[in-house]
């Protein structure tokens, strides 16, 4: 379970929302190199709760896609990671492309 605060969804003007998620990676249970969760957060722009919810999907040790449902709106993204190095691309609210690059320490 994790509880965490982050700034709203990608597309709001401004706000904050605070979410708590569940997840499960179910690789042991069905074979399937899944991992869904789900949860609820509350936008400060929009003065709601929204469900939201996705699941990770492991093609291989290095690639693998992250569908993202942030309560209005899917996210897909595919990531590639090499070591302590990611890079993603993703469509945000399902058209609009973008890219990420992390560094884990």
């Amino acid at each position: 379970m994790i509880f965490g605060t982050s700034s709203d969804r990608i597309g709001t003007p401004e706000g904050q929302t605070f979410y708590v998620t569940v997840s499960k990676n179910l690789k042991a249970e069905t074979r399937l190199p899944i991992a869904p969760y789900a949860g609820v957060a509350y936008s400060t722009f929009e003065h709601r709760f929204l469900p939201i919810g996705g699941k990770n999907i492991s093609f291989s040790d290095r690639w693998s896609s992250l569908v993202i449902f942030d309560g209005v709106k899917v996210s897909p993204t595919v990531t590639y990671a090499r070591g302590r190095h990611a890079f993603s691309f993703l469509l945000a609210r399902g058209n609009r492309p973008g890219v990420s690059y992390s560094v884990t320490f």
